[in-house]
């Protein structure tokens, strides 16, 4: 009975360190309206559940104290790298929101953004809220928890930690997320050089106009119907690449 319960401890251990740390940095877990005591109590009940379906992959329980703290460690830097990627991924659709916001014209109107806990633009703010709340509807985030369970597969606890590949999967996803929110936000960029070089040619063509009154509500009416018509598409196309980024930590 001691052992089994020596055993149980470990396994739940290993389990809570690498599924915890990811859960508290994942997006939609690490938002400011999820408070860290649900957080935790998730990870706990989580570790529980899954703990006899990833106890057979652990190594056994080390006798040595210097062995254990690696195995420790260990696990809170994958936990942090899994978490990490997620929300790296997740920018792609907070510099679309930037781009989008600033060629609407709402560069000054910020509000405050329970997910980055930072103030951003509103337009920023709303599609990170939706694009949330798809996540959830669509069950993306069991991917997300999938992810963190196959990883015992991918990066085993008592395996060297691969701190080059960790560093070179962080670079590329830093840079495959600014082409996709690049990306995204391209019509709201065409958007802008469109509109400006009209504002321009309507500047010399009348130049009696006051165009500084004429151009600001024209550029949000127009800018708030192109993000009308194509904020639909730009939810989609970054739930597929949200999905797409995650599935590499699957078999």
């Amino acid at each position: 009975m001691e052992n089994l319960v020596s055993l149980n401890i470990y396994a739940f251990l290993m389990v809570f360190l690498r599924l915890g740390t990811a859960l508290m940095i994942m997006p939609g877990f690490m938002s400011s309206y999820v408070n860290t005591q649900v957080r935790l109590s998730v990870s706990v009940a989580l570790s529980i559940v899954l703990m006899p379906l990833i106890a057979p992959q652990l190594p056994p329980q080390p006798r040595e104290t210097l062995l254990f703290l690696q195995y420790i460690f260990s696990e809170i830097v994958v936990g942090l790298f899994i978490g990490l990627v997620m929300q790296i991924l997740f920018t792609a659709l907070n510099l679309a929101g930037f781009t989008a916001g600033q060629a609407i014209g709402f560069g000054n109107a910020q509000i405050f953004d329970p997910a980055t806990q930072n103030q951003s633009i509103v337009v920023e703010t709303f599609l990170s809220i939706v694009a949330l709340t798809v996540i959830f509807l669509t069950d993306i985030h069991h991917l997300m928890l999938s992810a963190v369970i196959d990883s015992y597969a991918l990066l085993p606890v008592s395996a060297k930690l691969p701190l080059g590949d960790f560093a070179d999967n962080l670079s590329r996803s830093f840079n495959q997320s600014f082409v996709i929110g690049f990306k995204i936000g391209s019509p709201f960029i065409a958007f802008t050089i469109i509109f400006y070089s009209g504002i321009g040619l309507v500047s010399r063509l009348m130049p009696q106009l006051n165009i500084f009154f004429l151009s600001l509500p024209l550029q949000i009416y127009l800018g708030l119907g192109l993000l009308f018509i194509t904020a639909p598409v730009m939810i989609i196309w970054f739930t597929k690449y949200f999905e797409d980024g995650v599935q590499q930590f699957l078999r």
